[in-house]
C-alpha cells in the first residue's frame, strides 16, 4: 500500500486539482433512473453522466428506481451497498445513523459532512457535527454519496466525504404519491405527496408518519411534513423555497447488555431502562436564488436556517449497588461490572441547537489559456449556538430537576473557496482548487462541577467564559482522463479537515486546549467503466494519512466519564474498492433483466505512530470499528411483465472496538472483538400493469442470524432478526 501512496504522489505535479460538484439545475427527467434537478438547489454530483465524466473522485448515486428495488427500512441498508461505507446499527431504526468512511470511527457519523438537499443537517456543522436527527428513507427520492477531492467545495468536513439526501422536486403537472409500508411488531410507514405546477410556479408538500412498537428494543412515532416551492421570477433568474418540520418521540437509549446478558441469550431485546425517552424537534427552512447574468456566469445564492431540540431523558445506572439504588439490577452480580443496577434518579440531556448560514457563490465559464474553464468561487457565513444543560430528575421517569451544568456554546464561521476546471483537451479535464476555513468559537461555563476546599464535583453557578480560533487551508486536486466513452481514469488528492469541538478545546474550566484541527493527506485513484449498460463498474484505491487523528470522547463512543478527547496521533487507512453491475440480459439484447451487483471494500486502517495507553504502544494496531473487509453482493431480476426479485448478502469482517484491540469481551459488554457476519436480505416486487404503482415484499435478515451489531454506546446492541415487510407504492 506504501507503493500506492509514491504511486499518488507520482501523479500530484502533473495533476493539480479539486474536483468540481457540478451544480446543473433546471434538468428536465429524461427516465426513472436519473437525476433532476429542477429545483433551485446545491447538488453534490448533479449530472447524468453515468461516467460521472467531470468528477475526479470516487461517487456514488442512489436513485428512486434502487429504493422501489430495496424497499428499505432504513438508510443503513442503503448505505451499505456503497463501498468504503461502515455503517453500524444502534437500535435498528436508522433513527441515529453512524457512517465510518473508509476506516473512520462511525460513532454519530462526525467524520462525515451530512447535506439534505446540499444544507447541512448535523446539529451544529463545526461545533458538533454529531447526527442526533437522520432524514427519514422513506421520503427520499435518491442520495450521492462524494469520497474524492471534490469535498473541498462543501466543507467544513473534508476528511471521510460527503453524503446528501435528496427529495422530490415540484413536477411539471398534477402528481399525487402514496407509499405504504409495514410490518410485525407496529412498524408501519406512511408517506403522501402532492405537487404541480401553475405557470411559473411549482410547488410539493409531502407528509411521512412513520412509527414502531417493537423493532428490537425500540419504540417510536415519527411526524416529518415538508414542502418545497419554485418560482421562475424572470427569465434569468428563479427561486427555491424549502420547509420541514421533524418531530420524534422515541425510547432511544444508551444503555445495552452486558456480556453474561448477551451469553445467556433470550434477553436480546431486553428494555432495561424502559423511562429513558428521546423527543426530537426540528424546524428547518431554506431559500436559494438563482441569477443568470448572462451565458456564462449564474450567481446562486443559498440562505438555510434551522433549530434542532433534543430534551433527552436517561435513567441512571452503575455498576455497582449504589445508595439511590432503585431495586432493579440486571445481569451476574458476582462479576465485577457484569451487572446493571438501576439509580433511582435521572440524567437528563438536554440540548437546543441553532443554524444560520449564507453562501453566495458564482459559476463562471471563461477561456483561460484559449481552453474551456469552469470557475466555481464563494463564500459561506454560518453562525451556530448550542445551549446544554444537565438535569438530575429525583424519580426514573423524571424529565425535570435540578441542574447540574448548564452552558452556552457558539461557533462563527467563514469559509472561502474556488476551484477551476479546465479542459486540456477533449479527453482531459484538470481541476485545481483551495478552501480557507475561519471557525471563531466559545464556551460559557453558566453552571457545573468544580474542585471546592479540597472536594470535587461541587456544583455552583459560575460563569466562565472562554475563547479559541481555528483558521486552515485546504487545496485540492484532480483530473479526469476520458479514455474512451465507455473508460474513463481519475486521481486526485486534497487535504483532510475537521475542526475540533468547541467542549473538547475549551475545557470545563475554561481553558482553551488550542488544538490543531484534525488533519488529513487524501489521495485516490481510481477508473469508472459504462460499457453500454451491460457493465458498470468503477475501482478507486485510497489513501488517507492523518497527521494528527483528533478522537472525540463521549458516551456514544464507548467512554464511561465522557469528558476530553484523546489525541489519536498519526493514523493510515489504506484500501481498495471495487464496485460493478454486470446485467446478462442487456448482454443479450433482452427486454428482461438479470443482473449481479457487488459492492468490496478491502482496507486497513492503523495507528501509524507511537502512541500509548499506559505501557501499551499502540502503533500498527488497529482503529476501532474499521473492518478489514466490507462486501455487499446482490442476484436480481426485473422482468417485462413487471415482476422483479432480488437476493442480497452483507458481509462484514471481523472488527475491534477499543483502542487496544481486545479480543475477550468485557463483562460490560462494551469492549471485545465483534465477530463477523453475513446477512442475507431478500425482496420481491411486482409493478401493476396499466397504472404506476410496485408491490414489495421484503424479508431482512432472511436466515434469522443472531448477531452483535455494536457494543456502543453503553453496552452490546444486537442486530434485528429476521422481518416482513410489505410495501405499496402508487402515484397518479
Amino acid at each position: 500500500m506504501r507503493k500506492l501512496s509514491v504511486l499518488y504522489l507520482a501523479f500530484l505535479p502533473l495533476f493539480a486539482v479539486a474536483q468540481k460538484a457540478e451544480n446543473e439545475v433546471l434538468l428536465k427527467k429524461i427516465n426513472n433512473d436519473s437525476l433532476s434537478y429542477e429545483m433551485p438547489q446545491v447538488t453534490v454530483v448533479g449530472t447524468k453522466d453515468k461516467l460521472f465524466s467531470r468528477v475526479p473522485g470516487s461517487v456514488s448515486i442512489v436513485t428512486k428506481k434502487d429504493l422501489l428495488q430495496l424497499n428499505p427500512l432504513t438508510v443503513n441498508e442503503v448505505l451499505r451497498k456503497i463501498t468504503g461505507l461502515n455503517v453500524v446499527d444502534e437500535e435498528g431504526a436508522g433513527l441515529r445513523v453512524n457512517i465510518g468512511i473508509r476506516g473512520l470511527d462511525p460513532d454519530r457519523s462526525r467524520s462525515v459532512l451530512m447535506l439534505e438537499d446540499g444544507v447541512p443537517i448535523a446539529l451544529n456543522p463545526y461545533g458538533e457535527p454529531e447526527m442526533y436527527f437522520t432524514p427519514a428513507i422513506d421520503k427520499m427520492a435518491g442520495l450521492e454519496i462524494l469520497k474524492g477531492s471534490g469535498q473541498i467545495l462543501f466543507g467544513p468536513q473534508t476528511i471521510g466525504g460527503v453524503v446528501n439526501f435528496f427529495t422530490a422536486d415540484p413536477p411539471s403537472e398534477s402528481q399525487t404519491r402514496i407509499k405504504l409500508n409495514g410490518g410485525d411488531n407496529g412498524l408501519f410507514s406512511s408517506f403522501i405527496s402532492h405537487g404541480n405546477t401553475f405557470g411559473k410556479t411549482g410547488f410539493i408538500i409531502s407528509y411521512l408518519h412513520k412509527r414502531a412498537d417493537n423493532l428490537g428494543t425500540a419504540a417510536f412515532s415519527i411526524h416529518d411534513l415538508s414542502a418545497k416551492i419554485k418560482l421562475q421570477t424572470s427569465e434569468k433568474s428563479n427561486l427555491g423555497l424549502k420547509i420541514g418540520f421533524y418531530d420524534e418521540i422515541s425510547n432511544s437509549t444508551y444503555v445495552g447488555l452486558t456480556q453474561n446478558l448477551y451469553d445467556n441469550g433470550g434477553q436480546d431485546f431486553l428494555r432495561i431502562a424502559p423511562e429513558d425517552r428521546l423527543p426530537i424537534r426540528r424546524y428547518n427552512a431554506s431559500l436559494t436564488h438563482q441569477l443568470f447574468l448572462n451565458n456564462n456566469i449564474k450567481l446562486q445564492t443559498t440562505a438555510f436556517a434551522y433549530t434542532i431540540t433534543r430534551n433527552w431523558q436517561r435513567q441512571e445506572f452503575s455498576f455497582t449497588r449504589p445508595n439511590d439504588f432503585s431495586g432493579v439490577v440486571y445481569g451476574d452480580t458476582n462479576i465485577p461490572n457484569g451487572a446493571l443496577y438501576l439509580r433511582n434518579t435521572t440524567g437528563n440531556r438536554n440540548r437546543q441547537f441553532e443554524v444560520v448560514g449564507i453562501e453566495p457563490k458564482l459559476n463562471i465559464k471563461h477561456l483561460l489559456f484559449n481552453k474551456e474553464n469552469v470557475l466555481e468561487t464563494g463564500v459561506r457565513f454560518i453562525y451556530e449556538r448550542a445551549n446544554e444543560q444537565f438535569i438530575i430528575g429525583a424519580k426514573p421517569d423524571a424529565s425535570s430537576g435540578n441542574i447540574r451544568d448548564n452552558e452556552i456554546r457558539t461557533g462563527r464561521a467563514f469559509s472561502l473557496y474556488a476551484q477551476n476546471k479546465i479542459d486540456i483537451t477533449s479527453k482531459l479535464n484538470i481541476n485545481i482548487g483551495a478552501r480557507l476555513e475561519n471557525y471563531d468559537y466559545n464556551r460559557e461555563i453558566l453552571r457545573g462541577r468544580f474542585r471546592v476546599n479540597g472536594v470535587n464535583n461541587v456544583v455552583r453557578d459560575t460563569s466562565v467564559l472562554a475563547s479559541s480560533n481555528t483558521l486552515a487551508f485546504i487545496p485540492g486536486a484532480g483530473l479526469n482522463y476520458n479514455l474512451s466513452d465507455k473508460i474513463n481514469l481519475f486521481a486526485g488528492a486534497h487535504k483532510g479537515f475537521a475542526p475540533p469541538r468547541v467542549k473538547d478545546a475549551i475545557t470545563s474550566e475554561g481553558i482553551a486546549l488550542n488544538l490543531d484541527a484534525e488533519l488529513s493527506t487524501n489521495y485516490e485513484l481510481g477508473s469508472r467503466f459504462n460499457f453500454n449498460e451491460v457493465l458498470t463498474a468503477e475501482i478507486t484505491a485510497f489513501v488517507m494519512d492523518f497527521q494528527n487523528q483528533i478522537i472525540p470522547v463521549s458516551q456514544s463512543s464507548g467512554n464511561l466519564n465522557a469528558t476530553g478527547l484523546v489525541n489519536g496521533g498519526q493514523t493510515l487507512h489504506q484500501g481498495l474498492e471495487l464496485g460493478f453491475k454486470f446485467d446478462f440480459g442487456k448482454l443479450l439484447n433482452s427486454k428482461n433483466s438479470f443482473y449481479i451487483e457487488n459492492s468490496s471494500t478491502f482496507q486497513k486502517s492503523v495507528y501509524s505512530g507511537d502512541r500509548f495507553v499506559g505501557n501499551a504502544n499502540l502503533k500498527n494496531l488497529s482503529l476501532p470499528y474499521a473492518p478489514n473487509k466490507m462486501i455487499w453482493t446482490a442476484l436480481g431480476t426485473n422482468l417485462n411483465n413487471g415482476f422483479g426479485a432480488r437476493v442480497s448478502g452483507n458481509f462484514i469482517d471481523n472488527q475491534f472496538t477499543d483502542e487496544i484491540n481486545s479480543i475477550t469481551p468485557s463483562a460490560n459488554g462494551r469492549t471485545g472483538q465483534i465477530d463477523s457476519r453475513f446477512i442475507i436480505d431478500g425482496n420481491l416486487s411486482y409493478k401493476l400493469p396499466k397504472i404506476n404503482a410496485n408491490i414489495n415484499i421484503a424479508a431482512k435478515n432472511l436466515t434469522d442470524q443472531r448477531y452483535i451489531s455494536s457494543r456502543r454506546p453503553e453496552g452490546i446492541r444486537v442486530g434485528l432478526p429476521r422481518l416482513i415487510t410489505l410495501g405499496f407504492d402508487y402515484t397518479f
